[in-house]
C-alpha cells in the first residue's frame, strides 16, 4: 500500500539529491553531481522512479528511456531517473550492466526516501519506489501521474506521446500522436 501520491497541479516538490552521472574510470571524481530543482527549473521535465538496482524489469525501462533520450532533448525536456539506491549502487550498477554504461541522463540516489515520500511512491514494507513516472512544466507543476506495480514495466512512448499532447497546450483526443490534429484544429477553436 502506498500513501496519496501527489498528483496533477501539484508543485513539485524542492529537492536536493546526490546523481550518478559519469562511469569513466580515467575521470575520477566525476562520477557524482548535485542535482536540485535549479536543474528543471523553467524547462519541462520528466522524472522516472524504479524500485531498486541489479534487479531485472528495472534495467529495461532504464535502458528504453536512454534509447529514446533523443525524443526527449527533441522537446527540449530534461530526462531524470531516480530510486532509492545510493548514488555508489547507481555507479556500482552502471558499469556492470552493459546496457547502463551510456546513459545520457542523471540517475538520482533518494538515499533518505524523502524525496520518494513526499511524491507519495514508497512501496510498503521495503520503503522502495514504485515505477512512477511524473511530467513536470516549466513551471515546476506536475502535468501528469503515472504509477505501476513493482513487477510491471512502464512504456516510455506513452510517456513521450503524454509530452507531446501536453506541449500542444490544445485539446488532444484519445490515441493523438503528434502531427495529427487537435481538436482545437478540427473543431476550430
Amino acid at each position: 500500500m502506498m500513501s496519496k501520491v501527489l498528483g496533477i497541479g501539484s508543485i513539485f516538490p524542492e529537492f536536493s539529491k546526490t546523481a550518478c552521472v559519469e562511469i569513466d574510470v580515467d575521470a575520477p571524481g566525476k562520477e557524482f553531481t548535485t542535482i536540485d530543482n535549479s536543474y528543471i527549473k523553467g524547462k519541462w521535465a520528466v522524472l522516472f522512479w524504479w524500485p531498486k538496482d541489479f534487479t531485472f524489469v528495472c534495467p529495461t525501462e532504464i535502458a528504453e528511456f536512454n534509447n529514446n533520450f533523443d525524443e526527449f532533448d527533441d522537446r527540449d525536456t530534461v530526462l531524470l531517473g531516480a530510486s532509492t539506491d545510493s548514488e555508489f549502487v547507481h555507479l556500482a550498477w552502471r558499469r556492470d550492466n552493459e546496457n547502463l554504461r551510456d546513459l545520457k541522463f542523471p540517475m538520482i540516489a533518494d538515499t533518505s526516501k524523502t524525496l520518494a515520500e513526499e511524491l507519495g511512491i514508497l512501496a510498503e514494507p521495503e520503503k522502495v519506489a514504485y515505477r512512477a513516472t511524473f511530467i513536470i512544466d516549466p513551471d515546476g507543476i506536475i502535468r501528469w501521474v503515472s504509477v505501476n506495480d513493482l513487477n510491471v514495466g512502464r512504456n516510455v512512448q506513452e510517456v513521450v506521446r503524454v509530452l507531446d499532447a501536453l506541449q500542444t497546450d490544445e485539446l488532444c483526443p484519445c490515441n493523438w500522436k503528434k502531427g495529427e490534429k487537435t481538436l482545437n484544429e478540427t473543431l476550430g477553436l
